[in-house]
């Protein structure tokens, strides 16, 4: 039985026998198991991302696997699958960051001004290689459901993000509130995606303006 008498003395082992010496502070208290945010998890994430996109540069996206993609990122293959479950999961999230980073949505108070900003956003974007590998494979791969479901999440993303466009434009009468804000957006940039996928043709500066007020007259009548 453990003597509990008076001034008894507490045994300093007690509270970290079970605890190995590795997880201890240097108090002797056991360390804190919490996550620290924007620890090895974003580490890990940060590093598989950018090691997609990397690929992306290189290699069409039907040659690029997930052992390609772990082995580039240094880590292990069941990584991956964990966070994103296969190559297009991804493929998608690497570049809907990249399409996504220094691109924040127009908000300069005018409709004209908006769409200028945006479709310059958009014909940078579609100019990169990565970008531009990831939109031919889903078009020359349409019927597999990876490809498919990497071009939905694609187009969602980018259209929630310039759909506040047309509404806030709605909102200061710029353009009828009847008007499909998606319809807007699709006028606006389905020339540009028509000229890198079908033509080939450059999408100069002069064709993104054009774009702009093509756009404007079709849904302002200006």
């Amino acid at each position: 039985m453990v003597s509990t008498e008076a001034g008894a003395q507490p045994d300093p082992n007690a509270r970290t026998a079970d605890v190995p010496t590795s997880e201890r502070a240097e108090s002797g208290e056991p360390r804190s198991r919490s996550k620290r945010p924007g620890g090895r998890s974003a580490r890990v994430q940060e590093q598989v991302l950018s090691a997609t996109l990397a690929l992306l540069t290189e290699r069409e996206i039907e040659t690029i696997s997930v052992a390609d993609i772990a082995a580039r990122a240094n880590v292990a293959e069941t990584t991956v699958y964990r966070r994103w479950g296969s190559r297009t999961g991804v493929v998608s999230e690497a570049v809907m960051k990249l399409a996504s980073a220094n691109n924040p949505p127009p908000r300069t108070g005018s409709l004209a001004e908006d769409l200028t900003v945006l479709a310059k956003q958009v014909a940078m974007l579609i100019s990169r290689p990565e970008v531009r590998r990831l939109l031919r494979a889903v078009y020359a791969l349409s019927g597999d459901p990876e490809i498919d479901e990497a071009r939905t999440a694609f187009y969602a993303a980018r259209f929630e993000l310039a759909r506040d466009i047309v509404e806030q434009a709605q909102q200061r009468s710029e353009i009828g509130t009847d008007i499909d804000s998606d319809d807007v957006i699709e006028s606006l940039v389905a020339p540009m995606y028509f000229r890198l996928l079908v033509s080939g043709r450059e999408v100069t500066d002069e064709f993104v303006e054009r774009c702009v007020r093509d756009t404007l007259l079709l849904f302002t009548g200006e």
